[in-house]
């Protein structure tokens, strides 16, 4: 028994090498409906256990109604490969442990060899929607089967610009699905288009708004000067900060390597992950952490969701996320599974407007640090102060002026009206001023 299910023993089995033991909070709201056939919506928080969530009823409804001359039968659709692979390595724990097959779907890797895995007919597919978009155009995929639809972080491949390809996937897919929709933020503009459009009467969960604080997280800002400011801070953080592993957030792909770079100048543990890095390049930097061989991780919000390193207890916001959903999940990498994280937000000038509109976001404040010797000139907006005379004066209060204003009334109200102004007679005019317009000297009388 799992969350008062009887799962299978294979799969249960899968649960105990992993120690798992006890299920989360968002599997314990999520299991009986997705058993119950219900489609679902759910936000949970980062690290919360949403992938078992839907992995352990798929796969359980898998089993009671095995179909082998089918094809893919659940899919899972996720934005990036990293997410992809995490997806894939937890399935393949109860996959190998049962009669069931999962294949992986990404960029990265050749055609030939994903279509020959698609030739055996994996009952779960994990892809990213690109890639699968192109087997799908090749007819090397097919959807016509398919029973499970989940799509995981929507959100985030809304904002990578993959509608269209989603859009194309589900009108490949069966229409006689049971469908997932999962994200640690559901907050994206087109996110319920999507639900409209994709999922039938959903059950709607969410266990973690982004607005509550993480309680396992502590997260922190500092001010600075610039990105060389930026550097000396975060040079004293990563050799002062007790940690195991930490991770460096930037928005740039140049601005990763330019960071890196600096950093190896110091110390040789130091890895890089951005989009523009080969399948085999990121497989070998993951490999290169989870073994202990790289410990400090300088990467771009590629890296920001289904990152899954353990003893990951250090994020560090170098360039600020550009969105209050960005920099949920970029300080969700630590704090995961009940365990302590520190999540520090280096702030220049140019940044205070976001982090102001990221804390609007989460309804907290950052706790503000400085480091002794390295406090810079930058200390946050200044007040706008009144100049001039006004300056040294108070202005008076509503009623006061009201007071004023009347007692001006009643005071001109007194004086008679003055008529216009008599002219002077033209004799004394011209005494006055000359033809020229100048006043005539006045001789003196002898």
């Amino acid at each position: 028994m799992f969350a008062d299910i009887e799962f299978n023993p294979r799969l249960l089995l899968g649960l105990e090498k992993q120690a798992i033991t006890e299920p989360t909070e968002v599997q314990r709201e999520v299991l009986p409906l997705a058993m119950a056939g219900h489609d679902l919506q759910v936000c949970a928080e980062t690290g919360s256990g949403k992938t078992l969530a839907y992995l352990l009823p798929v796969m359980q409804q898998l089993l009671d109604n095995p179909a082998p001359q089918s094809a893919t039968r659940a899919l899972v659709l996720v934005p990036t490969r990293e997410l992809a692979k995490q997806v894939f390595k937890s399935c393949k724990v109860f996959t190998d442990l049962t009669q069931l097959e999962v294949g992986s779907l990404t960029g990265g890797e050749e055609f030939k060899y994903q279509a020959a895995i698609l030739r055996k007919n994996p009952e779960i597919i994990v892809a990213t929607p690109g890639r699968l978009v192109d087997h799908l155009k090749r007819d090397t995929a097919e959807l016509g089967d398919l029973e499970f639809l989940i799509l995981d972080e929507a959100d985030r491949m809304l904002d990578m610009g993959f509608a269209e390809d989603m859009d194309m996937v589900v009108s490949c897919c069966s229409k006689q699905r049971q469908t997932f929709m999962l994200s640690a933020t559901l907050r994206h503009e087109g996110v319920g288009r999507i639900a409209r459009q994709m999922l039938n009467d959903p059950q709607q969960i969410t266990t973690h708004s982004v607005q509550q604080q993480h309680e396992f997280i502590r997260q922190q800002r500092i001010l600075a000067d610039d990105n060389a400011h930026k550097d000396r801070l975060l040079t004293w953080l990563l050799a002062n900060e007790r940690y195991d592993k930490a991770i460096i957030f930037v928005n740039r792909r140049d601005e990763a390597e330019r960071l890196a770079e600096f950093l190896r100048r110091h110390r040789t543990d130091i890895a890089t992950l951005h989009g523009e890095m080969t399948q085999d390049e990121r497989n070998y930097v993951m490999q290169s952490l989870r073994q202990g061989k790289r410990s400090v991780l300088v990467a771009t919000d590629v890296a920001a969701r289904g990152l899954d390193v353990e003893g990951m207890d250090l994020v560090v916001n170098y360039d600020l996320a550009r969105k209050g959903d960005e920099y949920v999940h970029r300080i969700g990498r630590t704090g995961r599974a009940g365990k302590a994280g520190l999540a520090i937000s280096l702030i220049a000038a140019n940044e205070w407007n976001l982090k102001a509109a990221i804390e609007r976001y989460l309804n907290q404040q950052m706790e503000a640090r400085e480091i002794d010797g390295l406090k810079g000139k930058y200390r946050g907006p200044k007040k706008v102060k009144a100049s001039g005379k006004a300056a040294g004066k108070k202005k008076p209060k509503p009623a006061v002026r009201k007071a004023q204003a009347k007692k001006s009334v009643k005071k001109g109200s007194d004086k008679k009206k003055a008529g216009p102004r008599p002219s002077r007679p033209k004799e004394q005019k011209s005494n006055l001023m000359d033809s020229d317009g100048f006043a005539p000297i006045k001789k003196k009388q002898s």
